[in-house]
């Protein structure tokens, strides 16, 4: 898990703690008091000894839940059942991880990781029956305006998660949201499954233009159903990776650019000038120098590193990880899907203008001067090759198909839902949207036909974290009653914090 993430703040029991979003997890999981790590040391913890009254054990905490991530990071520990409040969403009995053990280097004092992904790559899914992850009860509740959620993640500032609805402040023409179909995936080799279903908010890259010149990806598995290149959206990730067979010719299309072999990475001339685009099937989202150059390296401030950075082939078949960098520059969402009438959709809605001038040097330069920060890498003083790698066996059934716009019969949004993003009936209009005041949160909750509104006064960076009020470490179980009745048909804007 990246270091630097975007966090929201969830109520479980009581208490209140920071979590970073991942749209490339599905788990959601806390720090608690038994955590000894010292990555836990310094964090906020849920307070086992408070012995709050919505909480449940499952198997008297014997339930082992284990988490890893691909920068071989991990988090254990047991699974329990709380109710968690998002907001006004109200969530009870929701299955959650709790951690007794963790190398997760977590900052700004987020206690834990909310996994906004499919309940297929869920492990508590797969360990425990009926235990979908956070926003798959949302959606397979009908808890929601409509199954899916908006994320704003700006490079400097508060960013938001809108649930149910999408941030009016940032999208202010729905209809140009370009919207994809997530891919689906078939069953793993070795297990019997006989239909595909939906593992990751992947859907297909189609082209890379370097400075108008067209390279197209290659995938590293030909063989998967889809065949052509994936591209994960993960606001988990700082950065974007890629394969080396695509990252090497967007660098070689820069002058003097030269591989960082210990990072993957690339360093280029601090005073490059072309645009990076990405391009879904319809229009283009640019990366200028400033989105993808990360800094100047401090042994040479000529080079800047930058992304993409080139890693070795996953055995998924997702070739692509696109983070930060690359949200930081569209408004994305996360559509959820309805069983048996819609199908789980991206929508990417871009906030740089693809036919802009690119910045020209002078512009990169005052960018770097202002930050005022190097990069501590050191450059070979020689061209290196590309290593080499060996691909892994694709861990899919390829005798499965798994075709797109596959609508699944369970899993994904409540039946309830009336379809408005489906091929052929696109109606966009209907999604509702929310303007958030800029100084207080904003929640509108649609209820019985009605409209209301409310408004919280505290900033989220300023709620007391991992302490129940009125309640100490060394003091006896208080029970302070709490409201677990659930908002029906919510729209939801939070506050996000970097």
């Amino acid at each position: 898990m990246s270091c630097r993430s975007y966090y929201a703040v969830v109520s479980l029991g009581n208490m209140s703690f920071r979590v970073a979003l991942d749209t490339g997890s599905s788990d959601f999981w806390l720090v608690s008091s038994a955590c000894s790590s010292s990555a836990c040391s310094s964090l906020p913890r849920y307070q086992l000894a408070y012995g709050s009254s919505t909480f449940l054990s499952v198997n008297n905490n014997n339930t082992v839940f284990n988490v890893s991530y691909a920068d071989t990071t991990f988090a254990s520990g047991f699974i329990a059942r709380e109710t968690v409040l998002l907001g006004n969403v109200t969530v009870p009995q929701q299955a959650f991880g709790l951690m007794n053990s963790s190398n997760v280097t977590l900052n700004s004092d987020i206690s834990g990781v909310l996994g906004l992904g499919f309940s297929r790559l869920s492990t508590i899914s797969s360990t425990l029956t009926n235990a979908p992850p956070v926003f798959a009860s949302m959606a397979s509740q009908g808890l929601l305006n409509y199954p899916l959620f908006g994320l704003s993640v700006p490079k400097n500032g508060t960013g938001s998660l809108a649930l149910g609805a999408i941030d009016a402040s940032v999208v202010t023409n729905r209809s140009q949201i370009e919207w994809h179909e997530v891919v689906p995936f078939a069953p793993f080799n070795g297990t019997n499954g006989t239909s595909a279903s939906y593992l990751q908010w992947a859907i297909e890259l189609r082209h890379i233009w370097v400075n108008g010149t067209n390279i197209t990806p290659d995938p590293t598995y030909s063989q998967s159903d889809s065949n052509t290149t994936l591209a994960l959206l993960d606001v988990g990730a700082s950065g974007i990776y890629g394969p080396y067979q695509d990252v090497e010719r967007i660098w070689s299309r820069f002058s003097d650019s030269r591989l960082v072999p210990a990072a993957g990475q690339w360093a280029v001339p601090c005073d490059s000038s072309e645009a990076i685009s990405f391009n879904f099937g319809y229009g283009n989202f640019t990366l200028q120098p400033t989105d993808y150059l990360v800094g100047p390296v401090a042994d040479d401030t000529y080079y800047c590193l930058a992304w993409p950075a080139a890693t070795s082939p996953r055995d998924d078949g997702i070739d692509w990880q696109l983070g930060l960098p690359f949200l930081q520059t569209v408004y994305s969402v996360f559509s959820y899907g309805i069983d048996t009438k819609e199908a789980p959709l991206v929508g990417l809605y871009a906030l740089n203008n693809a036919t802009a001038a690119v910045q020209s040097p002078s512009v990169v330069s005052s960018y770097f001067s202002a930050a005022s920060a190097t990069v501590d890498t050191s450059l070979p003083n020689y061209l290196v090759p590309t290593p080499t790698y060996t691909t892994s066996a694709y861990i899919f059934n390829t005798s499965v198909t798994a075709p797109p716009g596959l609508v699944v019969s369970s899993g994904l949004g409540a039946s309830t839902y009336s379809p408005v993003l489906g091929t052929g009936y696109l109606n966009v209009s209907a999604i509702a949207t929310i303007l958030p005041s800029p100084t207080l949160l904003t929640f509108l909750i649609t209820e019985s036909g009605g409209v209301s509104t409310s408004v919280s006064t505290a900033s989220q960076a300023s709620v007391t974290l991992g302490t129940p009020p009125g309640w100490s470490s060394g003091a006896s179980a208080l029970h302070v009653s709490s409201k677990t009745a659930v908002f029906a048909f919510c729209l939801l804007l939070l506050r996000l914090f970097l």
